[in-house]
This record gives structure tokens, C-alpha cells and sequence, in this order.
């Protein structure tokens, strides 16, 4: 099939990569969202999926919305059989949908009808899910909600941040959505609808659903940090400053000697107390300043005995 692919962030280029391996379709196009502002000099700079693309001469279409007349007539001339899709990050309107005679397929991080949204595989994280997964479906007007081509699944592991389960999928789902082409191309593959029940939602992850409680349980604690590990990051706040739990903590089941949020400054390790057990802190990334162990940003601090995240000021 001729194809235009849709994507834009780190995460979508394997499965760009899957198909411009494949010999039985030809990628003619990449759609991207457009340059954005990155570093400390808030550069333009293209998308990853832009990128890579420019580096395999393909070309590249970066509409700023999808419905913009030129971006429409360009992909009519094009004339694709299917647009596959991997978090390309704008809407797409009924006329756009229509153009490839196959629709657009999109990979999506999560076991459809579950987490349909921007940020399924945090929630995934944060909801303590065991097994998650990938999705390929077709694109109609509702949010994730079309029927699948194909499904694949993906223990959650203890230890799983958000960036680890997403850099695994982001490879398995590659080889799905490449198979889910070679099936509409055979036209021996049919898509399914979803089912009525089982439907929970992904929106994305907003500062205060990062921001750690330690009132909660140890466990919620540790899936807040590993849920928004690498991005948006869990935070709290310290001596009126944010400071951001950036690396995972470590369980301490039979430590419960410390008020929620209390400190203990060990010679090597910062216990927390929550609203269960104590947890050790991994790394932190005090405001201004990069990341660090936390053992090293509680020398540095000084913290004085009675001390407490999670307080303003």
C-alpha cells in the first residue's frame, strides 16, 4: 500500500522505522506537527519523527491543523491507500479522515476500550495495572473509541516507570501496526468494534495529578513517581520550594516511624513517611537545579530534624 505516515515524538519513529522497512508498502509522506521551541535558546527544532524522515528523503508535511486547505489538497494528490498513525497530536476532521480508502490507523499505548486518551500508559503506571498493551483501530470521530485491527500485551513490571513501559511498546507496537498494514493489504484483516464495557480514560497528566500526597499509601506514592517518570515529573513541595521526585523510591514495609512527609536524613538515604510504611527517596531535582541522589540534595539542604515535604513554607 502506499502510505502517509502520522507522527511526531521519539516514540513514534520505530514504528516509522518498521515500515519503511517493509518491501510490501511505500511510506510517500510523513505528517508532523509543526517546529517547536526546545532548550535554552527556545530554538525551532523538528519533530523526531520529522527528523528521521528527512534523513530517509521522504517528505515531510507539517500542517498546523490538519484541516488546513493546502495540507488536504496535497494529501489527496498524494493518494494514500492508508495513514498510519502514532501520537501525532492533533484532531483530524471527517473530510481528512476520508481521504485514504483505508482510513487512518492509529497505534495506541493501552488494551482499547481501556485508557483511551493522550497519556494511557502513565495511567496504566499510576493505576497499578499488571499487564497493559498496544492497539491498532480505526480513526473515527470519537476519542480512541473505533474498532481494532490487533492487539498485543505487555506485563507492567515492578519497577516500571512510565518512560520504560513506553520505550518496550513503543518497539512491540512497531512490529503490530506493521502487521496490522500487511493484513489490510491482504484484506484478510477486519476490525472489530469495542466493547460497551471497560471504558476508562487517559487525559493527560496535569501538574496537580503529579504532585505526590503523602498522606496516601506507600504504594500510591511509588506509582505517582513511576507513572510520571520521565515526564511530567511527581513533585512536593519543600521550604516553599518545588522539589521533584524524579527517580523511583524503595518500599521500606516494616518502617513506619515517620508522620507523612516527615524526613530521616540516614548517612546515605532519606526515608519519607506516608500514609502507610516509609519510603526512600531516589533522586530528587531541587527548583533551578538539576538532578541529583537524594542522599546528596539532604547534605546540601541541611535538613533539620521534624522537617516535612509536601508543607509551603
Amino acid at each position: 500500500m502506499r502510505l502517509v505516515f502520522a507522527g511526531t515524538p521519539e516514540v513514534a519513529v520505530p514504528a516509522l522505522d518498521a515500515l519503511l522497512a517493509s518491501d510490501r508498502h511505500e511510506v510517500v509522506a510523513v505528517v508532523t506537527r509543526p517546529d517547536a521551541p526546545s532548550g535554552r535558546g527556545r530554538k525551532l527544532v523538528a519533530s523526531p519523527v520529522a527528523q528521521r524522515a528527512e534523513e530517509a528523503g521522504i517528505e515531510v508535511l507539517k500542517p498546523a491543523k490538519p484541516s488546513d486547505p493546502d495540507f488536504v489538497a496535497r494529501l489527496t494528490e498524494l493518494a494514500p491507500d492508508c495513514c498510519p498513525v502514532v501520537a501525532y497530536g492533533a484532531l483530524l476532521r471527517p473530510g481528512t479522515l476520508e481521504i485514504p480508502r483505508h482510513g487512518w490507523v492509529n497505534l495506541h499505548f493501552s488494551l482499547l476500550p481501556a485508557w483511551r486518551g493522550a497519556a494511557p500508559v502513565q495511567h496504566a503506571v499510576m493505576a497499578g495495572d499488571e499487564v497493559t498493551g498496544a492497539s491498532t483501530f480505526l480513526i473515527e470521530q470519537g476519542l480512541d473509541s473505533g474498532p481494532v485491527y490487533g492487539v498485543i500485551t505487555e506485563e507492567v513490571r515492578p519497577a516500571d516507570t512510565s518512560g520504560d513501559l513506553l520505550e518496550r511498546l513503543s518497539h512491540s507496537g512497531a512490529r503490530l501496526l506493521a502487521a496490522t498494514m500487511d493484513g489490510i493489504a491482504d484484506g484478510g484483516l477486519h476490525a472489530v468494534p469495542q466493547p460497551a464495557e471497560g471504558v476508562t480514560l487517559a487525559p493527560k497528566i496535569t501538574v496537580e495529578d503529579a504532585r505526590i500526597d503523602w498522606t496516601a499509601p506507600a504504594l500510591r506514592v511509588d506509582r505517582v513517581v513511576r507513572g510520571c517518570a520521565p515526564a511530567p515529573g511527581a513533585w512536593t513541595e519543600f521550604r516553599g520550594e518545588r522539589l521533584k521526585v524524579t527517580g523511583p523510591v524503595r518500599l521500606l514495609p516494616d518502617s513506619a516511624d515517620l508522620a507523612p512527609g516527615e524526613l530521616a536524613v540516614g548517612k546515605n538515604s532519606v526515608r519519607v513517611g506516608t500514609g502507610s510504611h516509609e519510603v526512600e527517596l531516589g533522586e530528587v531535582r531541587p527548583q533551578g537545579k538539576k538532578a541529583m541522589r537524594a542522599a546528596d540534595w539532604a547534605r546540601g539542604a541541611r535538613i533539620e530534624s521534624g522537617e516535612r515535604l509536601g508543607e509551603s513554607g
